[in-house]
């Protein structure tokens, strides 16, 4: 058990020293800075947190919600810094799920993939 904490403490520096984490940090500080920017991204992260609550309670989302916050993200994707910082979540995210499977593959090996159709 130490061994697997200690493999993975590595994987936290490493992580939190490569390119994609230092450009994700660097972008989430300049848009703290930004008053414009911090309040247009917290206002879309709000609006997506409800909407997310209301699908995990069974809640339907109106037309009228979708179009709120397909407009929302439209807005704040026209914003260089957000758009920048967006697209940094996402590599970083990538980066982390394909650790994530990399790590669970003995666990494919017994239990099997559950992204792969069942015969």
């Amino acid at each position: 058990m130490a061994q697997l904490q200690e493999k993975a403490q590595e994987l936290k520096e490493a992580l939190a020293t490569s390119e994609e984490f230092k450009s994700l940090q660097s972008l989430h500080q300049q848009i703290e800075e930004d008053d414009i920017a911090k309040k247009m991204l917290d206002n879309f992260r709000q609006l997506q947190l409800e909407l997310q609550q209301k699908q995990m309670q069974g809640v339907q989302i109106s037309e009228e919600e979708a179009q709120k916050a397909q407009q929302q993200f439209e807005l704040v994707q026209q914003h260089d810094l957000i758009s920048q910082l967006m697209e940094a979540e996402q590599k970083l995210s990538v980066i982390i799920g394909d650790i994530n499977k990399i790590i669970t593959e003995p666990l494919e090996e017994i239990y099997g993939n559950p992204d792969q159709e069942q015969n």
